[in-house]
């Protein structure tokens, strides 16, 4: 239990760490985001918890083509936001990704990389 618990902290510590940052400067905290230190941390916790090295290496592949369908929203969203809103924004963000999910595993499905 004591170990779950320190997963949460750390975890949750760098989810602030972010948000600070991003707070100071929009650069600094783009930067710290843009960092995949939840993949990192859990690779490192996949390991340390035992996990065999071929779940922490297919980790590792799937996060690769998960993020690639999320690019999108990052150059879309800035251009929404000062027409509709924050709210708004987020929802076409999220739908737009989720639409760039489908399209991508269709795409990946004609090379045998299954993602669904």
């Amino acid at each position: 239990m004591t170990w779950l618990i320190t997963k949460y902290l750390l975890t949750a510590a760098m989810v602030v760490l972010v948000s600070e940052a991003a707070k100071r400067s929009d650069k600094l905290g783009g930067l710290i985001a843009a960092l995949p230190l939840v993949t990192v941390l859990t690779l490192i916790w996949l390991y340390v918890e035992k996990q065999p090295a071929e779940k922490i290496a297919n980790h590792a592949w799937y996060t690769f083509w998960y993020v690639l369908p999320t690019l999108p929203m990052f150059l879309v969203f800035p251009a929404l936001l000062q027409r509709l809103g924050f709210w708004p924004t987020l929802l076409a963000c999220v739908l737009i990704t989720v639409a760039c999910f489908g399209l991508l595993a269709l795409a990946l499905r004609r090379f045998g990389i299954e993602l669904l």
